[in-house]
């Protein structure tokens, strides 16, 4: 008598569950997966026949993952990305120097400063797909969640190869306009009367290692948001003052505002996994980017 395992769930009914856990719904889940919404409800269904108890259950606060299926998250996200990455691999391994890099960075580097980088790659290796993800939080590159990455701290991961390209200086900006209606704060005891633009909810790691003469919390600012595009959108705009890149403040035209006194330093690094080091489109993006971003922290 034969007295194996149970049947391992098809891949094709655990990539069902991931959408479901990632979009909150079957709706937005068949979206995802560019299938109906039946097809991925008879998905769970038979997932749930399988392993012998629910996934999700009903409530007024809509769809809600039990402990089963909460149990599963973090392994379905791993078999995720690596069946993304094997993707691209392929895709390199097909078209030789072509196929996909995934590149992750900030919202700010990624929306103001890497359009014109990438745009240039493009323009000498029009094989190459570009996969660009946005984010404030460092994606896993061990899991292979992006393959490059331009991070503004040092990698603490043995496993990945990492270059710094130089040191971005930030400080205080405001539009003409407003300086012209407010005038320049002489001191941070003048700054804190002016209007101020910050976070909101997630307190800036590198905030605990500044000093402006007084503790920097969210109630100092006019305007609070998390979102770094926006704040420099609304500082661009004539909001109040707010902090950016220098050589984004001389670009658009800003003041800066108490630069002797307030200024500071974001390391740029770019990171890859070792094992992609023999890969051609990879170390030629990697290049790319340590090339252009030192050219563009450079930049007097």
């Amino acid at each position: 008598m034969h007295t194996g395992m149970p049947n391992t769930p098809d891949w094709d009914l655990m990539q069902s569950l991931h959408a479901v856990l990632e979009a909150g719904s079957f709706s937005a889940a068949a979206r995802l997966r560019r299938l109906t919404q039946p097809t991925l409800g008879r998905h769970i269904d038979q997932l749930e026949r399988q392993l012998g108890a629910p996934l999700f259950l009903r409530s007024p606060r809509g769809l809600q993952p039990t402990d089963l299926a909460l149990a599963f998250r973090p392994h379905l996200a791993d078999m995720a990305a690596a069946a993304e990455a094997a993707g691209r691999d392929a895709s390199g391994v097909a078209s030789g120097e072509g196929g996909v890099v995934r590149l992750a960075a900030s919202e700010i580097v990624g929306i103001e400063v890497l359009p014109e980088i990438l745009a240039r790659f493009r323009r000498a290796h029009p094989g190459v797909d570009v996969e660009l993800t946005l984010s404030n939080k460092n994606e896993d590159l061990n899991r292979r969640d992006a393959d490059v990455a331009v991070r503004m701290s040092r990698p603490t991961q043995n496993s990945l190869v990492a270059k710094k390209v130089g040191e971005l200086s930030l400080g205080f900006y405001a539009t003409p306009d407003y300086i012209e209606r407010h005038g320049l704060p002489a001191d941070f005891d003048e700054l804190a009367g002016h209007t101020l633009i910050g976070f909101d909810r997630e307190f800036p790691e590198m905030v605990s290692e500044m000093s402006i003469g007084r503790p920097i919390t969210r109630d100092l600012f006019a305007l609070r948001t998390d979102n770094h595009v926006a704040q420099l959108a609304a500082l661009r705009a004539g909001f109040g003052i707010g902090t950016c890149q220098r050589q984004i403040g001389e670009r658009f035209g800003l003041v800066p505002v108490m630069p002797d006194a307030f200024s500071f330093g974001l390391d740029i690094w770019i990171c890859m996994h070792e094992t992609l080091r023999g890969s051609p489109r990879m170390r030629l993006m990697f290049d790319h980017l340590a090339k252009e971003l030192g050219a563009y922290v450079a930049k007097a």
